[in-house]
């Protein structure tokens, strides 16, 4: 883990996605975080310490989803496929799929494997899976507010973990799409799907894969972005900010079971300049507490006492 001091940033951004606004000064305290996404191989030691089942590997119960096909109450997880031509972006459905026997010890599907992925961040966790491993190691779950400054490194404003410029020079900087999504790759990074953790060089503060390689879950409810009123007379700078309410979360266009919803930070692989340029430290998405994907993941903090 690495220490980061406490201090004020620029949290959002203005020039991308509505959601992201507005721009507006926070104050965090200090804490430790992960230098890395969570991997398989500490995943590993976590659900064989404890036994642990995650949501994936466990049928789901139609009494929780009003209207869900008999067929479908198996266990299972989305799995992203690259399509075959260009395809309408508005409908997911073209790239996702609920995978039958797809979990976090078969990430692509459920004749793979963890043999050459071991270093590889953990996938197809969902929140409670991903809060039940901070618990076991004695951690916890970032807030949005924390994992953006550490996620900037030190360089408050900029669109990028390193700067400016998605891709200076030339090379790419992190784990994200090349080419038109959601049908062709150019694989200028060299994967197709995750990376180990630290194949490229850290942030500022010493920190890997921030951008790119998985979304990661933090502990805030999603809610639109707001601006928070100051007292009258008073000058100070919101501190350690936390996410909407739960009731807020909810999926409006979900109305049969609405989820909750948390947000996710980070972007990952399936990122791409032709769909989702989402590989910023401002970037955020709401994600179902109840969904895991081949694209999320996490990694953990430590909060200074009294926090």
């Amino acid at each position: 883990m690495r220490f980061i001091e406490g201090g004020v940033f620029a949290m959002g951004s203005d020039r991308f996605y509505p959601e992201e606004a507005p721009v507006r000064q926070v104050r965090v305290d200090g804490f430790w975080i992960d230098e890395t996404p969570v991997t398989n191989r500490r995943f590993a030691e976590f659900v064989q310490a404890t036994g642990h089942r995650t949501l994936a590997e466990i049928a789901p119960d139609p009494k929780d989803y009003p209207g869900m096909l008999p067929e479908m109450a198996r266990a299972g997880s989305l799995l992203f496929r690259r399509t075959a031509m260009p395809v309408d972006l508005s409908d997911v459905s073209q790239w996702w799929h609920f995978s039958f026997g797809t979990d976090w010890r078969h990430p692509h599907g459920p004749d793979s494997d963890l043999d050459a992925l071991w270093d590889h961040p953990v996938v197809h966790v969902a929140f409670q899976d991903a809060e039940a491993y901070a618990r076991w190691a004695g951690k916890a779950l970032p807030t949005e507010a924390e994992w953006e400054f550490a996620a900037r490194g030190g360089l408050d404003g900029a669109d990028y973990a390193w700067g400016g410029e998605l891709a200076p020079g030339g090379v790419c900087q992190a784990n994200y799409w090349q080419g038109m999504f959601p049908y062709s790759n150019l694989l200028e990074d060299g994967y197709e799907r995750t990376s180990p953790v630290r194949t490229y060089a850290p942030n500022g503060y010493g920190l890997y894969d921030m951008i790119g390689n998985v979304w990661e879950w933090t502990t805030d409810w999603y809610a639109q972005r707001k601006i928070e009123r100051k007292a009258k007379g008073s000058c100070c700078i919101p501190a350690n900010p936390r996410g909407g309410t739960k009731r807020e979360s909810l999926d409006p266009a979900n109305r049969q079971a609405p989820m909750p919803r948390k947000v996710l930070k980070g972007g990952s692989h399936l990122c791409a300049a032709s769909y989702c340029q989402r590989y910023r430290p401002a970037a955020r998405h709401p994600q179902a507490v109840d969904s895991s994907t081949s694209h999320i993941g996490f990694r953990c903090i430590i909060r200074e006492p009294g926090r």
